[in-house]
């Protein structure tokens, strides 16, 4: 494990830079929403495009893989929901809760840093379970908050979350990759240099990014339901997956320690935007955040050393 801590440090360190630069105000929250835009639009953009431009279409879609991940990430999607209401938290606020408890920041920490701990092979995994948290899940809370507040659902709220997905940068990005890997084009040397420079700054941009969002977020005021959904994200999530993985359905090995190590990633900051936008549990979702990012410096290195003894 100790190996493995040593190779997660650095990324680390460099959230906790963002985090000292936010706190000491060197970066102000305006810089931090930039920076951010720029890795969304254009630095993790490029990334994504590189890796779906380089893999058959076989290893960023395997039915096994995307089926133990939707059974898994479900399970635990409903005893969010659950455990939610058991607190008597309205339909909304309990659907961002479990929003909040199954969706990894896993465009702007696990495709950086897991593609280096875990090497090239770990591209196609991860891209399938970022495809499927930006398809599957974030419509189903964007539904239910909407069926829940409009009570019903309309062919517009569709052709809203339609347009949503086409121009998410990160879809297009993928999507335009996997086309031209289809094409069996070679990249103009030109292009390659140019893409390949632009993606060496999603690194250290978003994880700085990470840190400089981090410092603004303040104490923990309520920390019971804040640690209830960094458990259920960095230990829940990663055990509910990997029993659907190693149990029901026939996933390879290594694609299941990928898969482990994906779910183990700390709450997304685009939680936080959502849970903003809907009006709904938004110091939970917040407080969740901070407290699984800063326990992800453990976490996420110990379940990588035990997904390794997968065979």
């Amino acid at each position: 494990m100790l190996a493995i801590f040593l190779k997660t440090l650095p990324f680390f360190a460099l959230i906790g830079l963002g985090w000292i630069a936010g706190r000491r105000g060197w970066f102000p929250e305006i810089a931090t929403a930039w920076l951010t835009r720029f890795v969304f639009y254009f630095a993790l953009s490029a990334m994504l495009f590189r890796f779906a431009a380089e893999l058959p279409l076989r290893r960023i879609f395997d039915p096994a893989f995307v089926g133990a991940y939707l059974v898994g990430t479900s399970v635990l999607w409903l005893l969010a929901i659950a455990v939610a209401r058991l607190r008597r938290q309205p339909p909304v606020e309990a659907a961002m809760e479990a929003h909040c408890a199954i969706t990894g920041n896993t465009g702007f920490l696990g495709l950086p840093m897991l593609g280096v701990i875990l090497g090239p092979a770990s591209a196609g995994p991860i891209l399938m379970t970022l495809t499927t948290d930006l398809i599957v899940y974030s419509t189903l809370v964007t539904l239910i908050v909407a069926g829940a507040r409009a009570g019903r659902i309309s062919g517009a709220l569709f052709l809203a979350l339609g347009r949503g997905l086409v121009r998410n940068p990160m879809i297009m990005s993928m999507l335009a990759g996997i086309a031209w890997a289809q094409l069996r084009l070679p990249l103009p040397a030109p292009a390659e240099e140019f893409l390949a420079s632009l993606a060496s700054a999603a690194t250290p941009c978003a994880l700085f990014a990470i840190g400089a969002s981090l410092a603004s977020r303040g104490s923990v005021e309520r920390p019971g339901p804040a640690a209830w959904l960094s458990l259920a994200k960095l230990l829940l999530h990663p055990a509910a997956c990997a029993a659907a993985a190693l149990w029901l359905f026939p996933v390879e090995p290594f694609a299941v320690q990928v898969m482990i190590a994906t779910c183990a990633l700390p709450v997304a900051g685009n939680v936080y935007m959502l849970a903003h936008h809907f009006g709904a549990a938004q110091n939970r979702v917040s407080a969740a955040i901070l407290v699984s990012t800063a326990a992800s410096i453990v976490t996420v290195p110990l379940l990588i050393a035990l997904a390794e003894r997968i065979q």
